[in-house]
């Protein structure tokens, strides 16, 4: 206990001031996980708005934990790995958690959004291993390969509006349809047309 004591604080001084934004990012993606399985326990669609307001809270922290991190020149391989791994919580499972919740059910929904997350962690992994290889010569990245993952708020934003018009459940945009032994509702689609996006590598977005 004692010997692991000195570990722990040794990791927090290891922390900068961005990186802790950077971990609001990561809790607002696990709140809305969370709001999303409550909101299917209870049927209570201020859960269900709550864990959808969470997505652009944890954009405005991935935002925030950018620009700290340029203002004070503190950029470290802690830092990168972070914001990954928040991003995939924020931007990844948590919209597909709502998506579920949404009455996206089916076998092919099922398989849509998890085909919608796998996406999400190959490109982030990507971008990490070619982050260097597509730096300029002060280090900056000037364009992404494929849509960032942040991106999916969008797919929130669609989400939480068709539960606010009162499409969610068998209600859902689109309709639904058997496709073999599963069901596909059509809205899912979308997740993975942002999925597809996400992992192009013809797809440049400059990077501001």
């Amino acid at each position: 206990m004692d010997q692991a004591a000195p570990r722990h604080f040794s990791m927090l001084r290891g922390f900068h001031l961005a990186d802790f934004f950077t971990l609001g990012n990561a809790a607002c993606g696990v709140g809305g996980v969370m709001l999303a399985m409550l909101y299917m326990a209870s049927g209570d669609a201020a859960h269900f708005f709550a864990a959808a307001a969470l997505a652009p809270a944890a954009f405005i922290f991935d935002v925030l934990d950018g620009r700290v991190a340029r203002a004070r020149h503190q950029h470290s391989a802690l830092g990168r790995e972070l914001d990954s791994l928040s991003d995939v919580i924020s931007f990844g499972v948590a919209p597909a958690a709502l998506g579920f919740a949404a009455g996206m059910q089916g076998g092919w929904d099922a398989a849509a959004l998890i085909y919608f997350v796998c996406c999400g962690v190959s490109r982030l992994a990507r971008f990490n291993v070619t982050a260097e290889q597509l730096a300029d010569t002060a280090g900056k990245v000037k364009y992404f390969e494929g849509t960032p993952i942040p991106t999916s708020v969008v797919l929130t934003g669609v989400i939480a509006l068709a539960h606010w018009r009162g499409h969610t459940g068998e209600a859902l945009w689109g309709g639904s349809f058997m496709l073999g032994p599963w069901e596909l509702h059509l809205l899912a689609l979308l997740y993975v047309l942002s999925g597809s996006l996400m992992i192009s590598k013809t797809l440049r977005i400059p990077k501001f």
